[in-house]
């Protein structure tokens, strides 16, 4: 019900490289109402998850029953406006749109499978994420990290989610790992690998990790790192004498390996592996957020957006499993 928000997603979906199939604004959808245009899209090929702004229902109780049908097949990400004194107001004269209770909508929207966005920058990250990750057959979420901070910062976020559960570290998964990393590593979840990688280290336990069947989703943070180094050192005044040429492709190779095995382990086990860097704002062109970005999915800007996003993930997941 806003062209002008059609037009941010596209706007987002061309910074990411998320694809858009279709864009429709339906206005005060005084013809054809947005549960019309969902029930098409949950049976068109191209489309792979819905994303919608409203702001009324006139006819409510039809929506839920549409709506709950569409949702056993098509994720849904809808963004509500109106929900204030203010909003509504400004909805009325917008739109004409008389907003609906706040509280009964949310609840007749959880009801039916709805993923309910705060705002239209989330919303955009979790659509992109149904588009984009497997749906996972659980809750248990694995973090590896190269360095501590960011594992912290993760293990809050999943363990203050309702969702998302901070899985225990699994003893044959524990040794393994004992093997590709130095004694210092957390022995835990986060896997802080403490600086402790080689060349192939990333890969292999990324591999590795996917295959346990007590790992449900995987969030990498801490890539990137190298590929900051090879542009701060790319555009030194000493490059690219003294094997400086060398040592950036050295690390601009290993970011895209690292990024391609993340991509490559979620294809190849079916589980949600989200990567995770502020590089994906201030340094869009790393060579591991460009990898990223190249194959279509999304590098989420920080770890508490991995988190939300996973977190829709999986009760949709849950909520579909249990629908059908």
């Amino acid at each position: 019900q806003s062209g002008n928000f059609v037009s941010s997603f596209l706007n987002y979906a061309n910074q990411t490289g998320i694809g858009i199939s279709r864009s429709v604004s339906a206005g005060n959808a005084a013809a054809t109402e947005i549960i019309d245009f969902l029930e098409w899209f949950s049976i068109d090929p191209a489309t792979d998850v819905a994303l919608c702004y409203i702001e009324g229902l006139e006819k409510g109780r039809d929506f839920f029953e549409r709506i709950k049908e569409i949702t056993k097949k098509l994720p849904i990400v809808l963004v509500k406006g109106g929900i204030t004194v203010g909003g509504q107001r400004a909805a009325a004269s917008h739109t004409g749109s008389l907003a609906s209770d706040s509280k009964i909508f949310e609840g007749m929207t959880r009801q039916a499978g709805v993923t309910r966005a705060p705002d239209i920058e989330s919303a955009f990250e979790i659509a992109a994420t149904f588009a984009t990750q497997p749906l996972p057959n659980g809750s248990r979420t694995l973090v590896l990290t190269t360095a501590g901070g960011w594992g912290v910062v993760a293990a809050d976020a999943i363990s203050q989610s309702s969702e998302l559960v901070l899985a225990p570290l699994p003893n044959d998964l524990k040794e393994t790992i004992n093997k590709l990393l130095p004694p210092r590593w957390s022995r835990n979840n986060p896997v802080d690998l403490a600086g402790g990688e080689t060349r192939d280290t990333i890969p292999e336990l990324l591999s590795v990790a996917s295959k346990h069947p007590e790992i449900d989703s995987i969030i990498q943070l801490g890539l990137g790192i190298q590929g900051n180094t090879a542009n701060l050192v790319r555009t030194g005044k000493f490059y690219p004498e003294h094997g400086l040429e060398r040592i950036v492709n050295f690390h601009e190779r290993q970011e895209k390996r690292y990024a391609e095995a993340s991509i490559e382990v979620s294809l190849t086990s079916g589980k949600p592996v989200l990567v995770a860097s502020e590089l994906a704002a201030t340094q869009p062109n790393n060579p591991m957020v460009k990898t990223i970005r190249d194959s279509g999915r999304l590098c989420y800007i920080s770890a508490n957006r991995a988190v939300s996003a996973l977190n829709h993930l999986v009760r949709y997941s849950g909520w579909r499993n249990q629908s059908n």
